[in-house]
This record gives C-alpha cells, structure tokens and sequence, in this order.
C-alpha cells in the first residue's frame, strides 16, 4: 500500500527502511530537498498505541520545519516542571522548564504519539517525490557499491519485489532488520529494569501539579507525565518479587492506579504493557551506502525523555547530508561526519537517562533512606533548569569559534508580513544570519553565488525586525554579527563584518569539499559511545 502521489519507479534515491517517527520526518526532509525516497515498513497501518510522550525544544522547531508547527502545537501541552519526590512527598529534584526555549519551543512539551506519527507521515506523504509502501517487509539487501538492492515483500505474504536506491536508512527500531543484514554489532551498556506502562484518556479536565513527577518510592518506583492534552501516563516499576506477567495484567493496573482516584468510571485505559527499560549502543552507524538511524542505532531508558528526540536529531542531521551528497555537492564520506557528530550528543543523553534511573529504581529502603537525604539538600536550592545536551564535538562545524557546533535560536522576527518565528519566515536550510544590514552587499559574488546553490541564503535582521530582541542579544553575548547555520539548525561557525563572513563561506566550501580533514575520532563504543 503507497500513499501520497508516488514516483512511478522503482529507482530511488534513498530507501528508507522503517516508517515510525524517525523514519517519516527522514523521509520528509529529504521530499522537501526533491529527492526521491521511497519508505518500506512492515506494519500494514501506523502504530495506534502511543509510546514516546516527550519533545524538547530542538525537535520541536524541526518537526515545525516541515509544516506542521500549528498543528503540533494543538496535539502537546507544555511540560512545565519535572519534579523528583520520595514516598513521604518531599522533594528530591526539581527541573524547570521555560515555556520558550532557545529554538521557539517549549523546554519540554507532551504529547500523544499516534496523533504526532499522523502529522508527520502524512507530512512525508504530501510530497510528490516520496512513497511510502506499508505492509512491506525487507528480504534481504545487496551493497554493490554504487547502491543497494532491496528484496521486499508482502508483509501477509505474495511476490517478492527488488527495489534499487543509491542508500538505505534503517529506521527500523532496535530490532532493526537493516541493521542485522549488514552485521552492525550492537554493545549492551548493562541497564535492565522491567515497568508497567498504563496509558490513559481522562474523562473529565484535571490538574496535575507539577505536570510530571517521579516518585522514588523502594516499594514501588513510580512515574507520573502528561501523555498530552486529556491524557496521563502512569509507570511502575517490577519488583524484585514480582514476575513480567503477574504486573501485565489489567485488574493489576487498576489497582494500582487507585491511589490517584483513577478507575473505570473516570478514565479509559487505552494500553498496558510490561517493557524492559535498557541502554544499547549499535558500534557504527554506517555500512557502505547503508546507515541506521534512532533506536536502530541507540537505545536509552525513557528517564530523560530523549528517546524519540535522539531519533529525530539522527534524521534532521542525515538529511542535509544525503542531499549533498545526493547532488554531488560533497564526496560520500560527508556521511561519515553523522555519527562524529551526534555521538557525543546521544552519549549525553544515554548517561544522563542511566543516571536518572540508578537513582529512581532503587528498591533497598535504607540506600533509598540515603539518596532521599543527599538529594533533599540540594532540591532546597529551588528548580534546575533542564540539563542541556552538548553541540558538536566534531565534523563540519568551526570547532575553534566558541559557538561553532552550537544552535543558533528561533526567535520572532518581522520582515514585512506580521511578527512570526524565523523558520516560518525565511524557511529552513542553510542560512547566513545576520544583523549586519550591509553583509549582503559587501559579500562576494562568487562566495554569495556558491552559498545559493547550497539553497543558501542570507537574512538580515535589523533593530526594527527582531521583534523580540533574540538576535541582538545572540551578536551581543557573542561578540559577532553573523552566524552561519546550518540545515539542523547548529552553526558551522560566526563572524563579525563582511569579511569574516566571506570567511566563513569559503571555510565551508572547503569543509564539504574535504570532509574527511573535519572528523573527529568516532567514540570507542565498549563501554558508553
């Protein structure tokens, strides 16, 4: 089964193996850019369950980068505090979340995935150069150097069919499919705790204060979030005593949840299920003409929040880069520059989420009784902002500017139709942003005409159209005029004055010229990446 208008072919440029949220905004960014791709995914319709809850504000302004800001919005609600309490209620840790964040966004908002998966797969679907083929699974694929065979066929059974693309993107899950037929080995980092996850729709409006809480209980960790408007998430850990399938039970659930005056009467149960929270690592997430991307690539605990983030991060950095090399724009091994550069950033993320469920999973009282003291000391302090994740530590970024590697803000600007958010103004790609009125002009011809068969542009934001006042505070702080960003949103470098900015160009020019001068050694995966 296809949706949107297909392309006729069987010759694609890129296939991308999987068709869950990593995979569909993939598929998306590389229909925006008019590439031809074609989604292969086994599951005859979307998945109607929800799993992920949580975006941060990066992910945010990059799902909005694909047109469905609006629409987002309208399915998530802010996650305002994420609050850490012992059994007795005393506060543990306390994250505050700004209802701005750097990228336009909220520091966190929740949501309910199957409303989210509908937005951006049809997203992929309503471009003309992308098809998207349900119900079909992978046989086996063949890397003959200048591209990938694919064998499909029907998920329920019938004729295998051979699809030829130039790379294939395994977005396939940590079961990935992709994954295993090119032998990528996958390094298990030792975190293995069994919860019950109860999904449920509210009858009724209610207030939950703070939004999100984990209760650190030894009798029975628990966790309580927003599942997004009108709806909650409620998990409980296993107990050493218990087994997976005396929790997995509905009556169990319910009564579990009856401490919080929830029950049949008031709410819907819409799923149930026991799932081993881990952390895995795939040790390289490039074969040839064959990537992986998301939980195909890592795997962390939900402690974080940055499951589905991490994916959407894999595919909004992969999709500038096939595009380039897809355009013969820079040699293949740009490709290499993906995983230098989200490693550190997923290994961030995979720490932080390991080091967030040592302290939450633990069911001894009196090493529970000890954390609870530690802890309380440091919650008098007041509200944490929210841990941020490291910019590049490698690749095609200027790693000796200070802000090199760095996102550049979303604030609102005015340029002539009304106050809005930036992308929604000038769009995204590569983009030379500027407060510098006179930068366009004093920019040379050949450097400016380079940058545009990029897709490049440069926006000038002046006193009048910083509407916020977001621009000029970043130049301030930094002590520049101009920043040069990237597709993803990160700066490849600054620069203060027209020939600094020329610089710039020209430094980019050779960084995608000669990518492999750029890298980073890849983290050793044998223990964390």
């Amino acid at each position: 089964m296809s949706q949107g208008t297909g392309v006729g072919t069987t010759d694609f440029d890129v296939a991308i193996v999987g068709c869950g949220p990593v995979g569909a905004v993939l598929a998306a960014l590389l229909g925006q850019r008019g590439r031809r791709v074609v989604v292969v995914e086994r599951h005859a319709a979307p998945y109607d369950l929800p799993r992920a809850v949580h975006f941060d504000h990066e992910v945010g302004r990059i799902l909005q980068g694909l047109g469905i800001g609006a629409e987002l919005r309208a399915i998530s609600e802010p996650g305002s505090e994420y609050e850490w309490r012992n059994g007795s209620g005393q506060t543990l840790l306390r994250f505050g979340g700004r209802p701005v964040g750097p990228c336009g966004w909220p520091d966190s908002s929740m949501f309910w995935q199957p409303a989210l998966e509908r937005l951006v797969e049809s997203a992929a679907a309503e471009q003309p150069t992308v098809e998207i083929r349900r119900g079909t699974s992978v046989r086996s694929l063949d890397d003959h150097g200048d591209g990938v065979t694919l064998q499909l066929e029907p998920t329920g059974g019938g004729a295998a069919e051979t699809v030829d693309a130039r790379f294939v993107v395994g977005c396939d899950g940590a079961n990935s499919t992709v994954r295993d037929l090119v032998g990528i080995p996958v390094t298990d980092l030792g975190f293995f705790y069994d919860w019950l996850i109860v999904d449920l729709e509210l009858h009724e409006e209610r207030t939950f204060d703070p939004i999100n809480v984990q209760i650190c209980e030894p009798s029975r960790p628990t966790t309580m979030v927003s599942g997004g408007p009108g709806r909650r998430r409620w998990e409980f850990m296993r107990l050493p005593h218990e087994t997976a399938a005396e929790l997995d039970d509905v009556d169990r659930a319910w009564a579990l949840l009856e401490p919080w005056d929830v029950r049949p009467g008031n709410a819907t149960l819409e799923r149930h299920a026991v799932y081993r929270f881990q952390a895995r690592w795939a040790e390289g997430w490039r074969a040839g003409n064959v990537l992986i991307a998301g939980a195909a690539a890592h795997l962390m605990p939900p402690f974080a929040g940055q499951g589905m983030c991490a994916g959407i991060r894999d595919a909004a950095n992969l999709a500038w880069k096939l595009d380039l090399v897809l355009a013969d724009a820079a040699p293949a091994d740009l490709l290499d520059a993906y995983e230098v550069e989200r490693a550190d950033n997923v290994k961030a993320v995979i720490d932080l989420s390991m080091a967030l469920g040592q302290v939450i999973c633990i069911t001894d009282p009196d090493e529970a009784a000890a954390r609870d003291e530690a802890m309380a000391l440091g919650a008098a302090a007041g509200a944490q902002p929210q841990p941020g994740l490291p910019g590049l530590a490698g690749g095609i970024a200027r790693l000796d500017d200070p802000a090199g590697g760095t996102l550049l803000p979303q604030g609102r600007v005015d340029l002539g139709t009304g106050a809005m958010l930036l992308d929604d103004a000038v769009g995204t790609g590569w983009r030379l942003v500027t407060t510098d009125a006179d930068l366009a002009a004093q920019l040379p011809g050949h450097e400016r005409d380079w940058f545009a068969s990029l897709g490049g542009a440069v926006v000038t934001i002046d006193e009048r159209s910083d509407v916020d006042g977001t621009y000029a505070a970043w130049a301030q702080h930094h002590g520049v005029t101009t920043g040069l960003q990237r597709p993803d949103f990160h700066l490849f470098g600054t620069a203060a004055g027209a020939d600094g900015a020329a610089g710039l160009l020209s430094a980019l020019r050779s960084a995608l010229a000669a990518p492999a001068d750029h890298l980073a050694p890849t983290p050793d995966p044998g223990g964390t990446p």
